[in-house]
């Protein structure tokens, strides 16, 4: 047992301080990734928090806010067009219990006249574009515009329509797949592998398991970028509907885990974007960045844009 740690722990030793070394100097193994667009402003759903999320007039009103790149979600409806929704099923939106896909285009009801921000409990928008979007009048509109399009259905149909209409308007380079799923980024990559693409919820967890073994500087990534919640809006101005989140000894675990500067830093240095959500007050625009957030997804683009306003010099 002596002889072994005699030669274990030198070796761990040696392992530890290279690791270290190079994950604050990535660009020894790694060449860093130039994705052809750097979103420091990200407005979630539009900024739902200023206009009816995933309106035209909600993503009109953000990019006059100066974001840098819209996030959205898609799903088809009945006769095949890809609209802009966070939900499949539009009780919550609409009051309707219905879903898109059992809706033609033409039949898909409006916005609530006033809706509740999902992630600032308390609070609603409302505005006078109550049309849910389709997916290609925002191409139309906003055409140097980068775009974050999370695909929640593993729906291959689609996810081919979504890349269709993305190489019709020449976007591949500034339209970045998302979802939570593994399975179903696999499916965008495989369909589409020249659009950038994030993180899913498992790949983000295995890139924990590589950072806390020392094994991630050693570690190539295909993604471009990681989306991940701020933790502390959780409970706040966030109220998951998981009864587990709302322990705070659970979050605060979940804190200490993932909000890890020297993690941010090292994806951020090797050209791979962190993206924390939603930031809806200035002490949350504020920790994010602290942390090293390269980008602050908000619903309220004209609070982040003001923020980053008064604070360029900082930066």
């Amino acid at each position: 047992m002596g002889a072994f740690l005699y030669v274990f722990l030198p070796v761990l030793g040696v392992y530890t301080c290279i690791s270290q070394y190079l994950l604050r100097n990535p660009q020894v193994l790694h060449k860093k990734k130039r994705t052809a667009f750097w979103a420091k402003h990200i407005s979630h759903r539009g900024g739902s928090g200023e206009r009816i999320e995933s309106t035209m007039e909600a993503f009109t009103h953000a990019v006059e806010m100066g974001t840098d790149m819209l996030e959205m979600d898609c799903h088809l409806t009945k006769d095949g067009h890809v609209v802009v929704s966070h939900d499949e099923n539009l009780l919550r939106q609409m009051g309707c219990d219905v879903t898109i896909s059992s809706l033609k285009l033409e039949d898909l009801p409006l916005y609530k006249e006033q809706l509740e921000v999902a992630f600032y409990a308390g609070r609603f928008s409302s505005g006078s574009d109550r049309k849910i979007a389709q997916l290609e009048d925002v191409f139309k509109t906003f055409p140097d515009t980068p775009v974050s399009i999370e695909i929640k259905e593993n729906n291959l149909q689609l996810i081919q329509k979504v890349s269709d209409l993305v190489k019709r308007y020449n976007r591949e380079a500034i339209t970045l797949w998302a979802s939570e799923k593994s399975l179903i980024l696999e499916k965008c990559c495989k369909i589409n592998s020249s659009m950038p693409y994030s993180f899913s919820m498992n790949r983000g967890i295995s890139l924990l398991l590589l950072f806390y073994s020392g094994l991630l500087p050693f570690v190539p990534l295909g993604e471009n970028v990681l989306q991940f919640y701020l933790i502390p809006i959780i409970n706040r101005t966030y109220i998951p509907s998981e009864g587990l989140l709302r322990n705070r000894l659970v979050v605060s675990l979940i804190e200490k885990v993932t909000m890890r500067k020297s993690l941010f830093k090292h994806l951020a240095a090797r050209g791979i974007q962190v993206h924390l959500f939603v930031c809806n007050e200035n002490e949350d625009i504020k920790a994010a960045l602290k942390l090293g957030a390269t980008g602050v997804m908000t619903d309220y683009p004209t609070l982040l844009s003001t923020y980053l306003c008064k604070n360029r010099s900082q930066d």
